[in-house]
């Protein structure tokens, strides 16, 4: 019975979408039609809860992957990239200065 509630709660809802005060109303609803017991119920929001941690840290990682896939594709800079770049131009820079200095006491 159990579970079968669980599948229709998880199912109808989505796990995802579901907020704690959401799930501890449907719970309540059952334990009130006496198809859970207070026990059963509050079993049922910790694992309801747990699997919607679950789905949000997947939906998570997989977003940042994607993410990061799409840039990588796109060829964009990343920060570390034009911290680089900005170094070398600087280095450049000072080198340039230096020759400068060379070239206007010769």
């Amino acid at each position: 019975m159990i579970d079968s509630i669980k599948k229709a709660v998880l199912m109808g809802v989505g796990v995802a979408a579901l907020t704690k005060d959401k799930i501890e109303d449907l719970t309540q609803d059952l334990v009130v039609k006496g198809k859970l017991s207070e026990q059963e119920g509050e079993k049922l929001v910790q694992e309801i809860l747990s699997r919607a941690e679950e789905s949000r840290e997947t939906m998570k990682n997989q977003t940042e992957s994607l993410v990061q896939k799409t840039i990588t594709q796109m060829q964009l800079a990343r920060v570390e990239d034009i911290e680089l770049l900005k170094a070398e131009v600087q280095g450049l820079r000072e080198e340039v200065a230096s020759l400068q200095k060379l070239v206007s006491k010769a």
